[in-house]
């Protein structure tokens, strides 16, 4: 984990991975979207001296894991930035029949070839599904390939900002309506956990309680729940089923390291 004056020092920062990163339903100022790992560049930008600090964002929603080696591992040999955060193999573990053992090897072999290219690299965990329909029986999968995660982060001394662990995303507000993406707040969750998990002081707590909300009765719940069935799954369960991914003909949206 980098110190606190190491965090200081970094000038330039790629984000690699699929929709999570990309900022998926968080809307910025600029008309596209936002999410933790722009939060993250503005906290390192705020403290480089004369801000001269550099980003790039080459996430692509429904990327899996072997899209990422492909399209956006290689860019780092050219980049070659200070920090590099690689969140990857969601996907890949929503796919019926996915071996997460397997895809952690192909993660591993990812994360060797970013560390020859960039100073810091930190990763994240998956989260932990067990309060999200139809996801939660994929619960099992997802620890398995965060042990793995844990394990590849102890072998090759990368930053971990362990997802899994941070209950606040357990609240419903964390989400957005799709429940597959987090809503602002909940990238502002996680871009201080990774800015925490760097050695960065925040000046929030990722898990500062929320306010009280609204008891939904059973009902409200099982209305809410088939309305977002209609609206959300059954599409995501379509273009699965068609070969489809969200990210197709999607550019990444910074693709360079620039300033912000």
């Amino acid at each position: 984990m980098a110190d606190y004056q190491e965090t200081l020092d970094l000038s330039s920062y790629a984000a690699l991975g699929d929709s999570f990163t990309e900022g998926l339903n968080d809307p910025g100022p600029d008309g596209q979207f936002a999410g933790w790992a722009d939060r993250l560049a503005g906290m390192l930008s705020a403290r480089r001296p004369e801000h001269d600090f550099r980003y790039a964002n080459l996430a692509v929603r429904g990327r899996l894991l072997d899209q990422i080696v492909a399209e956006q591992v290689p860019k780092v040999r050219q980049l070659r930035p200070d920090l590099v955060t690689l969140c990857a193999g969601g996907n890949d573990i929503l796919r019926p029949g996915s071996d997460p053992d397997l895809i952690a090897e192909h993660f591993e072999s990812a994360v060797l070839e970013l560390r020859e290219n960039a100073g810091t690299v930190l990763i994240c965990t998956g989260f932990d599904t067990r309060n999200v329909p139809v996801l939660r029986h994929l619960r099992g999968k997802i620890a398995t390939y965060n042990a793995h995660l844990r394990a590849i982060a102890d072998r090759n001394g990368l930053a971990v900002a362990d997802l899994w662990s941070l209950r606040a995303v357990h609240d419903r507000r964390a989400w957005s309506e799709d429940r597959l993406h987090l809503s602002p707040e909940g990238h502002q969750r996680v871009a201080l956990l990774a800015a925490r998990a760097l050695g960065l002081p925040v000046d929030a707590d990722p898990e500062a309680a929320w306010p009280p909300a609204p008891v939904l009765t059973p009902a409200d719940q099982r209305r809410e729940n088939l309305q977002w069935a209609r609206t959300f799954l059954l599409p995501w369960v379509g273009r699965r089923l068609r070969g489809e991914s969200s990210g197709d003909h999607v550019e990444a949206k910074r693709p360079e390291l620039l300033p912000l």
